[in-house]
């Protein structure tokens, strides 16, 4: 069973590893459920394990937390869903590069409930959205946006950290990173696309794509 929570207003940084690492550590311990927590946080770039400190180009801008998560630099910010996941990949296989693919399907079949095609691109972390709409790369191929990153941690097979989805986030405040070390590429959101999309719509798709993409595995 998996417990979902969903925290209004947004939510200090310190205070949600505080609590994921907690809940994992309980998980491991069979004293708690799973949990899916949806959050937003107020303006802040993360470093993962990956991150070079070149990618941070403006280190005064916002806060800045070293974090114990794959990847590199990300930024989280009002109007950005992040959903932290504290699953047991134990028993999803004990496979964490599946467990990662099964985020992104989670992820893909989330913005299809948006009529949204998210994308995995090898070398790339994280789901991409083509950008017909803007002129090719100097290499002549499409323009392609970042949407949604993903990140984690395992401690004893079980995950914390997670994915987050841009909604309507100030797309201005990615300026500060290079996002996951990604410079030919931009950023964009569901409302930079054009959808008049909030986030409650977000949670419901959520919701409702999570069971048939991040199945428990004998």
């Amino acid at each position: 069973m998996v417990e979902w929570i969903t925290t209004d207003g947004l939510t200090d940084y310190d205070e949600a590893v505080a609590f994921m690492e907690a809940r994992a550590d309980a998980i491991h311990k069979g004293e708690a459920d799973e949990c899916i927590w949806l959050v937003e946080h107020p303006p802040l770039y993360t470093a993962g394990t990956s991150a070079k400190i070149e990618d941070l180009t403006e280190p005064d801008r916002f806060p800045v937390y070293t974090s114990k998560r794959g990847g590199q630099y990300t930024y989280h910010g009002p109007g950005q869903r992040v959903a932290y996941v504290m699953l047991d990949v134990g028993k999803r296989g004990h496979d964490v590069r599946r467990f990662v693919q099964d985020l992104e399907r989670w992820v893909i079949a989330t913005l299809e409930q948006f009529n949204i095609k998210g994308e995995i691109r090898e070398g790339r972390v994280g789901v991409w959205v083509q950008r017909d709409d803007k002129p090719l790369t100097i290499t002549g191929a499409p323009a392609e946006d970042k949407i949604a990153a993903i990140g984690i941690r395992l401690r004893k097979w079980v995950s914390f950290h997670g994915l987050s989805i841009n909604v309507e986030p100030d797309l201005s405040h990615f300026d500060g990173i290079v996002p996951c070390g990604i410079t030919e590429h931009g950023v964009t959101s569901l409302v930079d696309l054009g959808l008049p999309v909030q986030m409650a719509d977000v949670d419901i798709a959520l919701r409702n794509t999570f069971e048939s993409s991040v199945t428990p595995r004998k």
